[in-house]
């Protein structure tokens, strides 16, 4: 067991009794909702700046966050490649779970939840995607905190 917000170490204990193929059709489902945390025009148009750019994605993915209120963060996504099923339903999962975190979960989030989720068998090029799209929201999350001990 790896560490992981509350909402995505319940995602990740769910799907550890979910059969492969059933596993395959609940991430089909997820990557279907990504119009749900895909960006919005008041944060980012096309074409995207090269820094939300995941340079390991081969769905050509970006990231950003948006402070909130509360001191946490809210996660969006673009996947360019309309083939990208593995990095839309990540960015969901992702996008519910780790968005709305206090900081330290998520810049504390163990990038093995990715092998958690997809399965031990999901190939390297794609493991690596994953996990840059998570380094992403890490870094958010990250830097954030930085502005915070700088400020305190």
């Amino acid at each position: 067991m790896t560490d992981a917000a509350p909402k995505l170490q319940a995602l990740i204990d769910d799907f550890a009794f979910v059969e492969r193929a059933d596993k395959m059709q609940l991430l089909v489902e997820y990557a279907d909702r990504f119009g749900e945390v895909s960006v919005p025009e008041r944060i980012a148009t096309r074409p995207y700046p090269e820094e939300n750019y995941v340079t390991r994605c081969e769905s050509d993915a970006y990231v950003w966050a948006e402070d909130r209120d509360d001191g946490t963060q809210q996660y969006y996504f673009a996947v360019e490649n309309p083939q990208g099923i593995s990095a839309k339903a990540w960015a969901v999962i992702m996008g519910e779970s780790l968005s709305g975190e206090p900081l330290e979960t998520v810049a504390n989030t163990d990038p093995q939840v990715v092998f958690e989720v997809f399965g031990k068998d999901v190939s390297m090029g794609k493991g690596q995607g994953l996990m840059g799209m998570l380094d992403h929201v890490q870094y958010y999350a990250r830097r954030k905190l930085a502005e915070e001990r700088a400020r305190a």
